[in-house]
């Protein structure tokens, strides 16, 4: 049995939910791995940020985002909309959780209020999971013809960069 690991670093552009398109690098990873029949599976270690399987839409908007998001986008904002301000939509952060978040010395978590006004961002990383699964057979990932794996930050109260992670199990 092999294990092999791999971890991409994505940039997010802190204005928009940001869709990153890696099958090309989860592909990559499991031809690195050596594996011809397993699994890979590909995982967010962010709380905001989801890991997804969908199809590929060539159809972009101005900004490059591809009609099957900026539709999923228009949904969840009518859903889950976006927290602009505190104490609207969300209860969360609550008065310790800011305090705990202003008292850490970490780059990745500025002392800034106005970034924790991501509960929209919580809730849909909930609902759409921080990882997919994807069986290898013969080498290659069963996605089918159309079938794309996108890293998604939902967070959109800054830019940064963002990890994922890759795990190929098998022979």
């Amino acid at each position: 049995m092999t294990v092999f690991h791999s971890q991409i670093i994505l940039h997010s552009n802190g204005r928009r939910v940001t869709y990153h398109n890696i099958k090309d690098q989860v592909v990559e990873a499991v031809q690195k791995s050596g594996v011809k029949d397993g699994i890979v599976v590909v995982q967010s270690p962010h709380t905001t940020c989801s890991v997804i399987f969908e199809e590929f839409v060539h159809d972009k908007d101005f900004n490059g985002d591809e009609f099957l998001q900026v539709d999923l986008n228009r949904i969840l904002e009518r859903i889950v909309p976006r927290e602009t301000t505190e104490n609207k939509d969300y209860r969360y952060p609550g008065p310790k959780h800011v305090d705990f978040l202003m008292s850490m010395n970490d780059p990745n978590y500025p002392a800034d209020p106005g970034t924790i006004l991501n509960g929209d961002a919580h809730i849909r990383g909930s609902l759409f999971g921080s990882s997919e699964t994807f069986v290898i057979k013969e080498g290659k990932i069963q996605t089918g013809t159309v079938g794309y794996i996108y890293f998604i930050d939902w967070d959109q109260n800054r830019e940064r960069d963002r990890k994922c992670n890759i795990c190929v199990m098998g022979e």
